[in-house]
C-alpha cells in the first residue's frame, strides 16, 4: 500500500522531471543553455528550505573560512558565506511566513529587536536623502540580509542550549584553524610585523580584521572552559585559549590588544553592576573631548609633519611612532576624523547617506594633516564606526546606534543579575564582554560592516534577546555544563 509519505515524494519527483524536461526543451530550441540550470537551482533550493538549520550552521561555520573575491574592479563579495547569508535570510525570512508562530511573540515585542528596526529605519530615511541613492539602496540591502541571517535567523534556531552550543562550537572551530595556520605561516617568517598580512590571507583582508575577529572568540573558549566539568575538555579548551592570545599578540594589532583589556574590564564592570554607568560616562566623555578640540581650532596644535610619518615594519618603532603621532596609520586617521568632522554641519540630520563617506569627504580634509597615503587607493573609510554613522545617517542615525549598544550593554548586565541558570548567565555576560570588545576596536575601524565582526556583533544582538525570552520560565532544562 502506497503510503501519503510516497505519494508526496512521487509527486514531487514528477514536478521536477517534468520542469527539467521542459527548461531541455526550452533551451534546446532557444540555444539559452543557461536555463538548464533552472530545476538544479530548484533542487537546491528545496533541499535547502527542507535543512533551513544545517544552512544557518554551514553559514557560521564558514564566516573564519571566507574570503574576497571580485568578479570585476566594481564588484566584489566575500565568498562563500554572502551567498550563504542570502540563502539563509531568504529560507528564514520564508519559513516565518509559512509558520509565524515559529517566532514568539516575546520577541517581537523586545526593546531590542524594536530598536534594531528602528535604527534600520532610520538608515532607510538617509537612503531616500543620499548624495548617491543607488550606492546607498545597496548598502542598506547588504544591511538587511545581514540582520536576516544573524539575526532573525539565530531568532527561530536558537529555541534550545544544544543549538546555541552547536553554533558557538563552529565559529570557534573554523576560526582555531585559520589562527593554526596563520601562526605556522608567520613562524616561517620569525613572527615578523612586516609580514603579517600575509600570513592571515586571504581569510582576512590585514591583521586589524583577523586581530578583531580573534579577540573575540577569546570570551566564547574562556565560557566553555568555565561550563565544561570533563577534564580533558578543559585542558583542550586551556589549550585553545593560550593558541588564541599567543597568536593575537603576534597580531600587533594595538585596537584588539585595547580591546582585549576593555573585555577584561566589563566583565568586572557587569558583575558590580556598574557597566551602564560606564557606558554613560564613556559617551560623556568622548563629546566633551571632541567639543575641546574642535573648540577655537585646538586640534591643528596637534598636526604632524608630512615628511615624518611613515609606515615602520619594525613594531617597536611602529609604536614609538604612534606615540609621538608620527605613524602613517594613526596620522591617516586623524585627517580622516577631522574631515569627518567637518563634514557634519552640512548635512546634520540625514547625513550624506550610507555607503557614501569616500565620494564626499577630501572637500572637508585639512592639509596640515595630510599623509602621503591620503589618496585612499583603497576608497577605505574615516576608520571610526561612531563618526561614520553621524557622517552617513546624521545625529539621530548616531543616536539610534548609542542606544541600542546601551540597551544590549543593559541586558547583558540585567540578564547576568537576574539569570540563576549557569548557562544563561554565561552567555548574557559573554556576550556583554564581546559587544564592548567590538565597540573598542570600532573606534579606529570601521568594521561592523564586514562579514567577519559584523556577524559577530549581530549575534550577539540575537543571542541576548534569546537568552532574555528562553529564561522567562522554568520549563527549559538546566544545562550547567559542557560535556
Amino acid at each position: 500500500m502506497i503510503t501519503v509519505f510516497e505519494k508526496k515524494e512521487n509527486g514531487l519527483f514528477a514536478l521536477l522531471a517534468g520542469l527539467f524536461i521542459l527548461v531541455l526543451f526550452l533551451a534546446f530550441f532557444s540555444e539559452l543553455y543557461w536555463l538548464i540550470a533552472i530545476p538544479f537551482a530548484a533542487l537546491f533550493l528545496y533541499a535547502g528550505w527542507q535543512n533551513r538549520n544545517t544552512v544557518f550552521f554551514l553559514l557560521l561555520l564558514t564566516l573564519p573560512l571566507s574570503f574576497e573575491y571580485n568578479f570585476s574592479p566594481t564588484l566584489g563579495t566575500d565568498v562563500p558565506d554572502e551567498f550563504l547569508m542570502l540563502l539563509t535570510s531568504f529560507f528564514f525570512f520564508a519559513y516565518w511566513l509559512y509558520s509565524p508562530k515559529s517566532v514568539s511573540r516575546k520577541v517581537w515585542e523586545h526593546p531590542l529587536f524594536f530598536l534594531l528596526l528602528v535604527m534600520l529605519g532610520w538608515m532607510l530615511v538617509a537612503v531616500i536623502f543620499s548624495t548617491d541613492t543607488l550606492v546607498s539602496i545597496k548598502f542598506w540591502l547588504a544591511k538587511t540580509w545581514y540582520v536576516g541571517a544573524f539575526v532573525f535567523a539565530p531568532l527561530v534556531v536558537f529555541q534550545n542550549k544544544e543549538r546555541i552550543v552547536t553554533a558557538a562550537e563552529l565559529v570557534l572551530f573554523s576560526m582555531l584553524l585559520i589562527t593554526i595556520i596563520a601562526l605556522i605561516r608567520h613562524s616561517n617568517n620569525s613572527f615578523s610585523f612586516a609580514t603579517v598580512n600575509e600570513s592571515v590571507s586571504p581569510f582576512f583582508r590585514n591583521h586589524v580584521n583577523y586581530s578583531a575577529m580573534l579577540v573575540c572568540i577569546v570570551p566564547v573558549l574562556i565560557a566553555f572552559w568555565k561550563l565544561t566539568k570533563a577534564i580533558k575538555l578543559k585542558w583542550l579548551f586551556a589549550v585553545a585559549i593560550i593558541i588564541s592570545l599567543s597568536a593575537l599578540f603576534f597580531s600587533y594589532a594595538r585596537g584588539a590588544w585595547l580591546a582585549l583589556i576593555t573585555g577584561v574590564i566589563t566583565y568586572w564592570l557587569i558583575e558590580k553592576k556598574i557597566l551602564v554607568a560606564a557606558y554613560i560616562l564613556f559617551i560623556i566623555t568622548a563629546i566633551t573631548t571632541v567639543f575641546w578640540l574642535k573648540s577655537n581650532d585646538r586640534y591643528l596644535r596637534y598636526a604632524h609633519d608630512y615628511q615624518t610619518t611613515i609606515f615602520h615594519k619594525n613594531f617597536s618603532e611602529h609604536l614609538v611612532a604612534t606615540y609621538k603621532l608620527k605613524d602613517v596609520s594613526t596620522a591617516e586617521r586623524f585627517y580622516r576624523w577631522i574631515a569627518g568632522v567637518r563634514m557634519i554641519k552640512d548635512n546634520p540630520l540625514t547625513g550624506y547617506g550610507p555607503n557614501t563617506f569616500y565620494d564626499n569627504y577630501k572637500a572637508y580634509a585639512v592639509p596640515a594633516y595630510k599623509t602621503w597615503v591620503s589618496d585612499n587607493k583603497e576608497h577605505s573609510t574615516v576608520h571610526n564606526y561612531f563618526l561614520l554613522t553621524v557622517i552617513e545617517q546624521g545625529y539621530p542615525g548616531l543616536i539610534f546606534l548609542v542606544l541600542l549598544l546601551g540597551a544590549m550593554l543593559y541586558y547583558a548586565q540585567y540578564l547576568f543579575h537576574r539569570i540563576k541558570d549557569e548557562f544563561y548567565k554565561t552567555t548574557a555576560i559573554t556576550a556583554g564582554v564581546i559587544v564592548v570588545m567590538i565597540i573598542t576596536v570600532n573606534l579606529l575601524s570601521d568594521l561592523v560592516e564586514t562579514d567577519k565582526i559584523g556577524s559577530l556583533f549581530f549575534l550577539c544582538l540575537s543571542m541576548l534577546i534569546m537568552t532574555d525570552v528562553n529564561t522567562r520560565s522554568d520549563s527549559s532544562p538546566d544545562i550547567k555544563s559542557i560535556s
